[in-house]
């Protein structure tokens, strides 16, 4: 496959002076597709032809899947070799031979195919394109399913860096997928390699299907017999096109990729998965789902959303709670899910915001399971820290009301040629220490595990009296004294200070503890308002890994100033003579 990529997007050389090179990948991405699937049907073909004839409509959908075993069929008379063979003709047969496609097959309508072909042959292209793809071999003898994602993913890569556009708003880079579908997999490894496995995975933010096709990779690496059925959504229309034609190579049901934003319409309503895999965008608003998401809040429990809100601005925390809504059931056997988010939802929002909620949600439910810091430079949009959050709705007996966090973010190796962002990856052999670290649950230089109660704290306002002039007391009609607003401040009581292991349920005494120990010394006369007291949760991560390195001696910098002074001077005087 490695020269399969560049040989492929070469043939974008016939396309100059037609297109633009930020345009070539639409063009040359459907012709991929439709030579794949041409290649898929091609020892099928004359029993396609054959079945086509007999039978309309789904007796005809039943007859060529239980014919040729594939979801998909073409009753045109033509292939990529018949379409040659009449070049006057090519234009009206080459839409023929895509529009005969069944009806499931909606891939070539996101890329406007048929408008590409008649701006080909308008300028006399077009037969020059059907040849060269002609000449690719994309049968499933030639390249496997998984060489075909690489290609997919490749050609992606080029045209993202041909149009100046975020390559990672299509695909996440496989060394960081295969780092949480193996710690996703990883509490299972017993059950996934007996006889008779069957396990569905869900990724609501699909892009090209990179997370769903390294999910069946590392299965079936374990278990060849192991049945993986793949299920995703996604939103921009030619990226949904690329994983749909990928699944459609693996053979995969073609109506278990939904096209669509999955926080206004989620296409799978009402099914839940054993993984759930996501890489949603950072730092992207939804404000065109906000109505249907504000709905959906205010149906509680009926919604996904119930927990709280984060800021329009960002809907990272809204995905957070749909891949929860998307776990299987506990009592069904549990689900896992892992999600990439950047540093926001570890702390964002002060207590009660909705940030703040959904942290205080996630946790109390125990429902996280592990945090794994990644190193930075990962991505091919972002060069900012990540996180991969793995959330379980049924946790082992060791892990529960636990969370580990995993600090990998030094677990990387340079890469030798850059791809946008990304300088970094994850090697095979940091990726299985990273995965032993999490299996083995203990605490150690890389790894930390605490009680869900150690995130949680108490926002406490502190009250000072107001003052008039001659220095005394202004007091209300009770005789209590007003607050000065001027001197009012806010304190952050942890779950667990002075030892509290009762966690919310201990709050009177632990407030009481801190506010003695902590604020009344300073400010004698402070008191505290009962009914401004907010619960808050957030995950410090950078903190709890925090290591404090001593400064240098002050001799030792006196020296080196000195040092440098005395050649500054030494240069000064070689100057002045």
């Amino acid at each position: 496959m490695s020269n399969l990529g560049p040989f492929v997007w070469s043939i974008a050389d016939q396309l100059r002076g037609v297109y633009k090179p930020h345009q070539y990948g639409s063009i040359v991405l459907p012709f991929t597709i439709l030579r794949r699937l041409d290649a898929l049907m091609a020892s099928n073909r004359d029993q396609m032809r054959a079945l086509a004839k007999k039978h309309t409509g789904g007796v005809l959908d039943a007859q060529m899947r239980r014919a040729t075993g594939l979801a998909f069929y073409n009753t045109s008379q033509y292939d990529f070799d018949r379409l040659l063979e009449d070049p006057d003709q090519l234009r009206e047969n080459l839409i023929e031979y895509v529009t005969s496609f069944s009806s499931n097959i909606d891939v070539f309508e996101q890329f406007g195919f048929e408008q590409v072909i008649n701006i080909l042959d308008e300028n006399n292209r077009l037969y020059l394109v059907v040849e060269r793809f002609a000449g690719v071999n994309l049968h499933p003898e030639a390249i496997t399913n998984a060489e075909m994602g690489d290609l997919y993913e490749h050609l992606i890569y080029k045209f993202a860096e041909a149009s100046n556009e975020e390559a990672g708003e299509h695909y996440t880079p496989r060394d960081a997928i295969r780092l949480m579908v193996d710690v996703l997999f990883a509490e299972e490894q017993e059950s996934l390699t007996g006889e008779g496995v069957v396990r569905t995975v869900y990724d609501p933010t699909a892009g090209t299907g990179g997370m769903l096709s390294v999910a069946e990779e590392r299965l079936h690496e374990r278990n060849p017999s192991a049945r993986l059925t793949l299920y995703g959504q996604e939103i921009n229309g030619q990226s949904y096109a690329i994983c749909k034609s990928d699944m459609i190579s693996k053979g995969q049901e073609i109506g278990n990729i939904g096209k669509g934003d999955t926080l206004i319409n989620d296409r799978f309503y009402g099914r839940t998965f054993d993984f759930c895999l996501s890489n949603p965008p950072y730092g992207v608003d939804w404000k065109a789902a906000e109505d249907f998401v504000k709905e959906e809040h205010r149906a509680g429990g009926l919604g996904r959303f119930n927990a709280g809100l984060p800021p329009v601005s960002d809907g990272q925390m809204l995905f957070l709670q749909h891949l929860v809504a998307k776990m299987r059931p506990a009592h069904e056997g549990g689900g896992r899910a892992g999600i990439v988010l950047n540093g926001s939802p570890l702390f964002t929002g002060a207590a009660e915001s909705g940030p703040s909620k959904i942290r205080q949600w996630l946790l109390e439910e125990d429902l996280v399971d592990a945090i794994i810091a990644l190193p930075t430079d990962m991505f091919f949009n972002t060069g900012i820290a990540t996180y991969v959050w793995i959330l379980d709705n049924d946790k082992q007996p060791e892990r529960r009301g636990t969370v580990q966090l995993i600090d990998a973010s030094g677990m990387w190796t340079k890469m030798r040629k850059g791809m946008g962002s990304k300088r970094r990856e994850i090697s095979v052999a940091q990726r299985d220490e990273i995965v032993g670290i999490y299996d083995a649950h203990e605490e150690g230089e890389h790894s930390k595990i605490l009680p869900t109660s150690e995130f949680g704290y108490w926002t406490i306002t502190v009250e000072r009296p107001l003052l008039d002039e001659n220095g005394e007391v202004v007091r209300d009609r009770k005789g209590n004294p007003k607050p000065d607003s001027k001197k009012r401040d806010t304190e952050n009581v942890p779950f667990t200070y002075g030892g509290n292991t009762e966690g919310a349920d201990g709050r009177d005494a632990t407030i009481k503890a801190y506010f003695d120990a902590e604020v009344a010394p300073h400010v004698p006369d402070a008191w505290i308002d009962p009914k401004k007291i907010k619960v808050g949760y957030e995950i410090p991560f950078t903190r709890i890994f925090y290591k404090y390195v001593p400064p240098r001696p002050l001799e030792e910098i006196d020296k080196e100033l000195e040092a440098k002074v005395a050649k500054i001077l030494t240069l000064l005087k070689a100057v002045e003579a």
